[in-house]
Formats: structure tokens, C-alpha cells, sequence
């Protein structure tokens, strides 16, 4: 069987900058098993497979070890494939989720904005060897589905090199680093996820799901600019709506081929 397959490299307006998403359209679900070694293969954050039903599309990311039940770039990456290759005249398009429900990706001039459900942090004790794994000497820890460690600037945040085997040890599904920003930037970020096969993620959309809550509630702002301070870095500009979060950035197609499988 021969599978159409795409490589975007999202939040960014630059080629090798970003996070590189593979996207994979399908006309009816593959097993499982069969969208894991895919995605295992590609050796991705996340590869997204869609299909259609009705006006618009059901998805579902994976990481090269597991199934995610949200990945913003990898979302934004499927849209950009919407709008680029399948249906180009279209404005937005929404994806139903197995767990995040419905997620709209929409055109904004130059950019693409997700609209992807807030997720609050509160705080927490951090479970043992979280710090310890990290470094630094955080000044708080939240958390949603993610852990959300705050430090005190950009600088101490750029400046980690987590031990990542024993992070994967800690009982953490994933650690989002966070800082204040700088020259304009409201935050800075990092995300690592090294139990789910994610060492370090490039750009990671849905880490601004609690991200966005909590520096909008610390800065007294609904619209904020963010950092993602990767090797490859990323641009994020975020908004606040009540329960909602409004994530855009740009994107930039790197591959188009097939697979056989």
C-alpha cells in the first residue's frame, strides 16, 4: 500500500527551524499497530494521521513510542496540508479528537492559529528527583497534565541540560521549563518528554495550553508572545478566551512523497 506523506516544520518561517511534524492523510484508519511503527520510522516529535468524515477531518498524533491525546505543531502542520494540497480554498478547518474534541486550525494573513482547549496549572509538590533531573533552582511547581517548573529567567532556562534518563524515571508525563521573556517576549519555554520518546521537543503547542493560562494570570495580559528556546527554536503568538487558547505561528513545508507499508 502506497501512503501520501509530508514533512512541515511548524512555528517557524524558516526550513530546518521549528518542529518538524510528518503528516500522513489517509482515506480510512490504519491499525494501530501500523500508525506506530509509521510513526516510529519517521522518528518524529509526532507524526498526524487524518481522515476525513463529513466537512472536515478526525485525527490522531503519534510519538515514536506511544499515542498523544494532544500535539498543537502537529495540528498546525495538518492544516497547513489542508490547506495547501486538499482543499485550498478553505479559510479553517476543524479535526475531531479521540480527547481534546474538536480543534480548528484557521488562516491568519501569513500565519495559521490553532484554537485548542486552556489547561490550567495549580500548584504542587514536585514528585522526587523532578528538580534534582531538571537543575536549576526553580521558584515554583504547577502542574496540568505536564508539569510547569518556573525559573527566574531566559538565561537559567536556555542554560539546562537535564539529566534526561532520570527524568524519564521521574513520575512526570513531561516537564515544561518556563521563564519570563525578554525584548518583547512575554515568556520563554522548554519541553522535555523523555518517558514518551520525546527528549527535548523543538516547539511544543500543547505545553501553551498551561503555559498560556498561567503567564496571562502573572502578567495580567491576554495576548502574549512567546519563545520556545530549542536548538531549533520557535515563534508562538498566543491569546487567552476564557477556556480557550488561541496558539499561531507559521509553517513551512520540507517534504513530499510516499510511504509503502
Amino acid at each position: 500500500m502506497r501512503l501520501p506523506i509530508y514533512q512541515v516544520d511548524a512555528f517557524t518561517d524558516s526550513l530546518f527551524g521549528g518542529n518538524p511534524a510528518a503528516v500522513c492523510p489517509l482515506e480510512a484508519w490504519l491499525p494501530e499497530k501500523t500508525m506506530q511503527a509509521i510513526a516510529a520510522e519517521n522518528n518524529l516529535a509526532e507524526t498526524a494521521f487524518f481522515v476525513r468524515e463529513g466537512p472536515d477531518y478526525a485525527l490522531r498524533w503519534f510519538t515514536p513510542t506511544v499515542e498523544v491525546d494532544l500535539c498543537g505543531h502537529a495540528t498546525l502542520a495538518a492544516g497547513q496540508i489542508v490547506f495547501r494540497f486538499i482543499e485550498p480554498e478553505r479559510d479553517s478547518v476543524s479535526f475531531r479528537t479521540m480527547n481534546a474534541g474538536a480543534l480548528v486550525v484557521s488562516r491568519r494573513g501569513d500565519m495559521l492559529a490553532l484554537d485548542f482547549p486552556a489547561r490550567p496549572a495549580v500548584p504542587v509538590e514536585p514528585p522526587p528527583g523532578l528538580v534534582v533531573a531538571l537543575g536549576g533552582v526553580p521558584r515554583e511547581v504547577l502542574r496540568a497534565r505536564d508539569h510547569l517548573v518556573v525559573y527566574g529567567s531566559a538565561a537559567e532556562v536556555a542554560a539546562l541540560d537535564p539529566d534526561l534518563a532520570a527524568l524519564a524515571k521521574v513520575d512526570c508525563w513531561a516537564a515544561i521549563v518556563t521563564a519570563p521573556g525578554e525584548s518583547g517576549i512575554d515568556f520563554v519555554s522548554r519541553f522535555f518528554a523523555p518517558a514518551q520518546g520525546v527528549p527535548e521537543d523543538p516547539v511544543t503547542g500543547s505545553s501553551h495550553c498551561t503555559l498560556v493560562p498561567y503567564w496571562a494570570h502573572r502578567l495580567g495580559k491576554t495576548k502574549l508572545e512567546a519563545r520556545q528556546l530549542s536548538r531549533r527554536g520557535g515563534a508562538l503568538s498566543c491569546a487567552l478566551d476564557g477556556d480557550r487558547v488561541s496558539i499561531a505561528g507559521r509553517a513551512v513545508l520540507y517534504l513530499e512523497g510516499q510511504i509503502e507499508v
